[in-house]
């Protein structure tokens, strides 16, 4: 640019020295010559003043139109926002300030279009889904953290990958086809194979409109949900079993009642007091079930105070030691000899009664005659805990980890005939954990079992 100027008006220069030379020459040649050995010299000096005057006034004239050539350049660059100096003809001044006012429209415009890259980025990977944006040559354009933990793999390397090669997982892959193939947005759920029962909700939605190809892949773990589905399934039937049975005893009790079991008094006793069992089986079932249906939903109103441990466990030692001796059972408490008697646990007393009988009742049912039940307690710096002991059937290891579900029993036919509604230690360990507090269960199968709660101490709760 700036050699074009240069060369243009030094051209113009001598092209107007050599017509002037010209038209000389043609109208007279002996002044052409004379003036030619008259001003040598001169024109020496003018065409050299040319020469740097066309040197000068193509340096000026280019001068901003290379910086804004360089300021392009850095915008293409990458720096945006980059300013030119406003100097030269007013031309070059307006060019230089819409310059400047597009490179800070333009740094202003990727600022704000980063920002809103930077917070889409910042929602997708909190997201509790897996989010997977596809090319339609199935390549990853974008994927999350959660993708990355459901599918197994890294998130920022898999740009520009092919999902193929991301994750291995076949049926993915399978639902991932049927997404981009269908006309309307594709839904499918599977269990994950070898992951012990881990469920998988894959949604496939195409890109709306024609000038985009490609899909969002969208991944929800709903293993919670179908768990919790199945223990729904499982209580609805377990309910309707243990419901069912007393209710088929009082049945057949009442049809033999009227068929004229009636007319004979120790018949008709005898079954009425089936009835009155089976009865009252219902009303403790058709309670636990009221209870558990509180804790759970959160509903109980628990108000936890400071509750004296050991006043406590006496009175439940108490409530429950005619029926010990009932089946000549021997009942301990053995409170800790370096422990004040005002040690007190943080929690609702009425639930805590409520967890206390339930593990001294279940301890009475499963300790056959003769044998012995210890309740003893502790206390650390900022918990109690307290603990019941059977020597009674004890519990197989199969069996242990399942005692707190609803309706386990490990032995459903002496629980039935003992009485036992099934819920008795669900609703403790639901109680327990409602009052901020852990129990656990040790047990050997033939030798006895030991349930031990532990609880915030009060003034440290």
């Amino acid at each position: 640019m700036f050699w074009r100027l240069f060369f243009t008006f030094l051209l113009l220069v001598v092209a107007t020295v050599g017509l002037l030379g010209l038209l000389t020459y043609q109208r007279a040649e002996e002044v052409f010559y004379s003036l030619v050995r008259e001003v040598a010299t001169a024109l020496v000096v003018i065409v050299t003043l040319a020469v740097v005057a066309a040197f000068a006034l193509a340096r000026w004239f280019v001068r901003p139109l290379v910086e804004l050539q360089e300021g392009a350049r850095k915008l293409a660059d990458g720096d945006l926002g980059h300013k030119i100096r406003v100097a030269g003809s007013t031309e070059h001044s307006e060019l230089a300030e819409t310059f400047n006012a597009m490179s800070d429209r333009l740094a202003s415009t990727f600022r704000l279009l980063e920002h809103d890259h930077e917070q889409l980025r910042e929602i997708l990977s909190g997201m509790v889904e897996g989010v997977i944006a596809i090319d339609d040559r199935r390549r990853v354009l974008f994927a999350n953290e959660r993708a990355g933990q459901l599918l197994e793999f890294d998130p920022r390397k898999a740009v520009n990958e092919q999902l193929c090669d991301v994750t291995r997982l076949a049926v993915f892959h399978t639902v991932v086809e049927h997404g981009l193939t269908a006309a309307e947005p594709h839904r499918e759920e599977f269990v994950v194979p070898g992951s012990g029962g881990r469920h998988l909700a894959v949604y496939v939605s195409r890109f709306p409109g024609h000038g985009t190809p490609g899909a969002v892949v969208v991944i929800d773990d709903t293993t919670d949900v179908r768990q919790a589905e199945r223990m729904r399934q499982d209580f609805v039937a377990n309910a309707s079993h243990e419901l069912k049975t007393p209710l088929a005893v009082i049945k057949s009790s009442v049809e033999a009642l009227i068929d004229g079991a009636a007319e004979d008094p120790d018949m008709c006793s005898a079954f009425l007091e089936q009835v009155a069992r089976e009865a009252d089986r219902l009303a403790d079932l058709i309670k636990d079930m009221l209870s558990l249906a509180k804790i759970e939903s959160g509903s109980l109103g628990l108000e936890p105070r400071a509750v004296v441990l050991d006043r406590a466990i006496t009175d439940c030692v108490e409530r429950h030691h005619p029926r010990a001796e009932t089946k000549t059972l021997t009942m301990v408490e053995k409170p800790p000899l370096d422990a004040p008697a005002s040690v007190a646990a943080w929690a609702d007393p009425d639930a805590l009664r409520q967890v206390m009988d339930n593990l001294v009742d279940n301890a009475i049912k499963y300790t056959p005659n003769g044998g012995r039940i210890t309740v003893r307690w502790t206390a650390a710096a900022d918990t109690v805990s307290f603990e019941v002991e059977d020597t009674g059937v004890g519990i197989s290891d199969a069996d242990v980890n399942r005692v707190f579900e609803r309706f386990y029993r490990v032995d459903k036919a002496r629980g039935r005939a003992e009485g036992s509604t099934g819920l008795g230690l669900s609703i403790v360990k639901h109680l327990v954990q409602a009052m901020r507090g852990q129990v656990r269960v040790n047990s050997k199968f033939g030798k006895g079992t030991t349930f031990r709660v532990t609880l915030p101490r009060a003034g440290s709760a």
